[in-house]
């Protein structure tokens, strides 16, 4: 400005210069002319008027409903917050919500975490189309260590069921689990872990098929399980309980009994399926998402037949039809004890096998199953 106003050069020779523009030197030199050397000074880029900025009424609001969700053990992430903000008619954007949070000393900085991108996800297209379970330990008021099993609906992330044991058996992860098939209907699939009260295909041992194993057999129900060290597998049951935990150690008093800590796992049920919205189901409640879909059923899968009761008869030399009769029409026709033994090795493997009992696989066979109780039987066969 002063090699313009003073040294009397053209404002074109000073814009070369500097590599400024000569509009931008036509106005400084207007402002020196108006101001003088106020004109040398910095200024502040702030825009003369801010028609979105948000409110000092509203700044304070969200602080409050930040305190009051972490206090009662509630999820207070900025998207959560935007969903209660909008039922009290406050819009907001998250990112204006993260920025008071921060400005207000009310958010911790976080380790830079590992990106969402490279974690594979899954969901089911429809409800029940597959449920996740899992048990975690949750500790009483007086120190003694209890058992919580959860069971999760994939697609609408429905609490279908969370119950408390002192210690966690398959017989009590069948009777939930059919409990809440009473409740809502059979699944077409679940997904738990390797325990063995989900499953003992891994335990390496000779016995069998666990009683949960042998109920999904039954209903035409396929089971899957997470592959060993993989929890993300669960992720969702695993997140699901990590909610759980944290709503609990809100609660005051803490529970000191089994049957006052079932009281608040029907509490925070009902909050978590019909009044959170969650996140990964576009901000709706897990109640309305798993009404919104026809629910998904297990497919009925065909059994082995019966097997035969004698293997077939061998031609007795090379080129010669076998014989239509029955083989013992012509061998120990006059012998009962040859007759005997001859059926005796003539007796198919895997007799004692259930699946062999039963000569049509589309009927479902009406005796009760040999470790369900009575009272669930009407559940396995309704006609």
């Amino acid at each position: 400005m002063l090699a313009v106003v003073s040294a009397g050069r053209s404002q074109a020779e000073v814009a070369r210069e500097y590599d400024v523009s000569r509009g931008w030197v036509s106005k400084l030199i207007a402002r020196y002319r108006d101001e003088g050397e106020a004109a040398f000074r910095p200024r502040s880029r702030r825009p003369k008027s801010s028609p979105n900025r948000i409110s000092d009424s509203d700044r304070d609001r969200i602080c409050q409903l930040r305190r009051d969700l972490t206090s009662q053990g509630h999820d207070a992430g900025a998207d959560t917050m935007q969903w209660f903000l909008a039922k009290e008619r406050v819009e907001v954007s998250t990112s204006t919500i993260w920025r008071v949070l921060r400005e207000a000393g009310l958010v911790k900085r976080s380790p830079k975490k590992k990106p969402r991108s490279a974690y594979k996800r899954f969901a089911a297209e429809l409800p029940n189309e597959m449920w996740q379970s899992d048990f975690t330990h949750i500790r009483l008021a007086d120190g003694h260590d209890t058992e919580t099993i959860s069971w999760l609906d994939d697609h609408s992330r429905y609490a279908l069921d969370i119950t408390a044991f002192v210690r966690i058996t398959v017989n009590d992860v069948d009777t939930t689990f059919l409990t809440s098939i009473e409740e809502n209907g059979p699944p077409a699939a679940t997904l738990t872990d390797n325990g063995m009260v989900y499953t003992t295909r891994f335990s390496g041992g000779t016995g069998g098929r666990n009683q949960f194993e042998h109920t999904l057999d039954w209903l035409h129900i396929q089971q899957r399980n997470g592959a060993p060290g993989h929890p993300t597998t669960t992720g969702k049951v695993e997140r699901f309980q990590q909610t759980l935990k944290k709503w609990l150690s809100r609660q005051d008093p803490q529970p000191r009994t089994l049957a006052e800590l079932q009281a608040l796992l029907d509490q925070f049920r009902h909050y978590y399926n019909h009044e959170r919205p969650h996140r990964g189901i576009n901000r709706r409640t897990p109640a309305a998402a798993y009404a919104s879909r026809p629910k998904a059923t297990p497919q009925r899968r065909a059994r082995p037949p019966l097997a035969s009761p004698l293997r077939p008869h061998r031609p007795h030399r090379k080129g010669h039809p076998a014989p239509q009769q029955h083989p013992l029409q012509d061998r120990h026709r006059t012998n009962p004890q040859q007759k005997a033994r001859h059926h005796a090795r003539q007796r198919p493997r895997h007799h004692h096998r259930r699946t062999h009992h039963r000569r049509n696989p589309t009927v479902p066979d009406p005796r009760p199953h040999p470790q369900i109780p009575a009272t669930k039987q009407k559940l396995l066969n309704p006609n």
